[in-house]
C-alpha cells in the first residue's frame, strides 16, 4: 500500500451519508466584500461563475473570476505567491501543491465552522489539500482512468471486461484470435510522464511504491522490478499495437477511436473524444467502460488528478473567500452541473456524486467506475522536484521498451541513484 499522512487518512476514513447542503453563514456578515478567483481555464468553472447569482444574492459578496489558460497557470500561481494581494482565491493542480507552500492559507477550522464534509472526498484527491498536516485546499475537479473497451469486440469473443491485469492479457489474445484489432492500446513513448500513468497502477498493486515516508526512492524494489517487466512484457506479448515502443498518450487515444485497438486505459475526460463523429470511427454502442484492472489480490488503484482551491495568504478577504470556498465545495453545486442537460460536465470529486444513482444514469455508470478505483486509491503524493522525477522514470521505461535497455533492475538502479542526487 502507498503511504499517506495521518490526516489524509482521518479525513477521507469515512464516507459521508448525505452530502453537504451549502447554507450562507447567517445575517449576510461580509455583504460589500468583492472575493477575487485565479482560476485555470475551464468549461467546469465557468459553469460554476454561471451560477454566482445564487451565492452573491445569499451573501452580498461579489466575486470576480479571472481565467489562465493551463499552459500559463502555474507561472501565474507563482507571480501571485511572490508579489501576492491580487487574488483571494486560486486554483491549483497537484503537482504544485508543494511549491506553492507559501501561497495558501491554512483553512481547517473555517471548513469545519462552515460544515464542509471532508469525509465525502475520495483520499487519493483529498490528500492534495493537505500540506505539512494542514487543510490548505479542498478538491473542486479530479480526473481518474477508467478501462475503455471496444463492447462490440469483446461480445464477439464471448469475453467479458477485464478485472486483473492478467485477465487483460487473456482478453486481449481472445480479440486479436477473433478480429484485426490489437488487444490493447499502450503508452511506452517519453512525454511528460504519460508512460508512468499505466507503470505505477502496475508498481502500487505489486506492493511498492515511488518513494518510501522519507522520500527515498524505492521504485527499484522487487515490486518495481515485476511492474516494470509486466508492463515492458506487453510489447512481448504482441497485444499491443506495431509502434507502440514510441506512442505517447495520444497516439494510444488515437488508435482505440481508429478501431485499430480494443481497450484503452486513459483518463475519464477521454470518453467525449471516443465516439465524436468527427475524432472517431467508433459510435457510443460501441465503447464500454470499468475500472482499471487490478493486481490479482490487490486492491483497484487509479492515477489521479486533482485541482485544489485555497484562500491566498495575502487576502485580504479571508472570511468572505472561505465563505466562498464553501460554496464551490457544496456536493449539490456539483450534482447540479453533472445532470444539467444543457451541459457536458462530467467531473466528479465528491463520492456522494459519483455514487448518484441519478448521476450514473445520465452518464451510463461511468462515475460509479470511477468510485470502486477510488475507494481503494490513495493516489500520489508530488514533490518540489516532480518533473524532473518524472523525467528520469520515463526515460527509464523508455529505453526498457525501445529495447535500448534490456535490464530491469540496472535500469530502475540508476533512475533511482539520479533521483537520489536531485533530492
Amino acid at each position: 500500500m502507498k503511504l499517506f499522512t495521518s490526516a489524509i487518512a482521518i479525513a477521507a476514513s469515512l464516507y459521508g451519508a448525505q452530502a453537504f447542503a451549502w447554507e450562507a453563514t447567517e445575517g449576510r456578515p461580509y455583504e460589500g466584500q468583492t472575493v477575487t478567483v485565479l482560476a485555470v481555464t475551464s468549461s467546469q468553472f465557468a459553469a460554476h461563475e454561471a451560477r454566482l447569482a445564487e451565492f452573491e444574492e445569499a451573501t452580498g459578496i461579489d466575486v470576480i473570476y479571472d481565467y489562465v489558460p493551463f499552459p500559463n497557470m502555474k507561472e501565474a500561481l507563482t507571480t501571485e505567491m511572490i508579489a501576492g494581494g491580487d487574488y483571494d482565491i486560486v486554483s491549483v493542480m497537484d503537482q504544485w501543491v508543494s511549491s506553492l507552500e507559501m501561497l495558501m492559507e491554512p483553512i481547517g477550522p473555517e471548513m469545519e465552522a462552515l460544515g464542509v464534509d471532508l469525509s465525502d472526498y475520495p483520499a487519493a484527491h483529498m490528500r492534495h489539500g493537505m500540506l505539512n498536516g494542514e487543510l490548505i485546499g479542498l478538491p473542486v475537479r479530479g480526473h481518474v482512468q477508467l478501462m475503455f473497451y471496444r463492447k462490440d469486440l469483446f461480445d464477439a469473443a464471448n469475453i467479458t471486461p477485464p478485472q486483473t491485469w492478467d485477465d487483460m492479457v487473456t482478453a486481449a489474445k481472445a480479440i486479436q484470435d477473433s478480429s484485426d484489432a490489437a488487444g490493447i492500446a499502450l503508452p511506452y513513448g517519453k512525454l511528460n510522464g504519460q508512460n508512468l500513468m499505466i507503470w505505477m497502477n502496475l508498481l502500487w498493486g505489486n506492493g511498492g511504491d515511488v518513494f518510501d515516508a522519507d522520500g527515498a526512492p524505492i521504485f527499484n524494489s522487487a515490486a518495481g522490478v515485476a511492474a516494470t517487466e509486466t508492463y515492458i512484457s506487453y510489447l512481448a506479448e504482441e497485444i499491443v499495437p506495431a509502434g507502440s515502443a514510441v506512442f505517447v498518450e495520444q497516439d494510444a487515444v488515437t488508435s482505440f477511436k481508429q478501431g485499430n485497438s480494443a481497450m484503452l486505459p486513459v483518463w475519464w475526460w477521454v470518453n467525449s473524444q471516443l465516439t465524436d463523429p468527427e475524432q472517431s470511427t467508433l459510435t457510443a454502442e460501441q465503447v464500454g467502460f470499468t475500472s482499471l484492472p487490478s493486481v490479482p489480490g490487490a486492491d483497484r488503484t487509479t492515477f489521479t488528478n486533482t485541482w485544489v482551491f485555497g484562500v491566498t495568504q495575502e487576502s485580504d478577504n479571508k472570511d468572505a473567500a472561505t465563505e466562498f470556498l464553501s460554496w464551490l465545495s457544496d456536493p449539490a453545486l456539483e450534482r447540479d452541473l453533472l445532470l444539467d442537460p444543457e451541459l457536458s460536465e462530467v467531473v466528479a470529486v465528491r463520492m456522494s456524486n459519483l455514487t448518484d444513482a441519478d448521476v450514473n444514469a445520465r452518464w451510463g455508470g461511468m462515475h460509479q467506475a470511477a468510485a470502486d478505483a477510488l475507494a481503494t486509491a490513495d493516489g500520489m503524493q508530488f514533490g518540489d522536484d516532480w518533473p524532473r522525477v518524472a523525467l528520469i522514470l520515463e526515460t527509464a521505461i523508455s529505453s526498457l521498451a525501445s529495447g535500448e535497455g534490456t535490464d530491469v533492475q540496472a535500469a530502475l538502479d540508476t533512475a533511482a541513484e539520479a533521483i537520489e542526487a536531485i533530492r
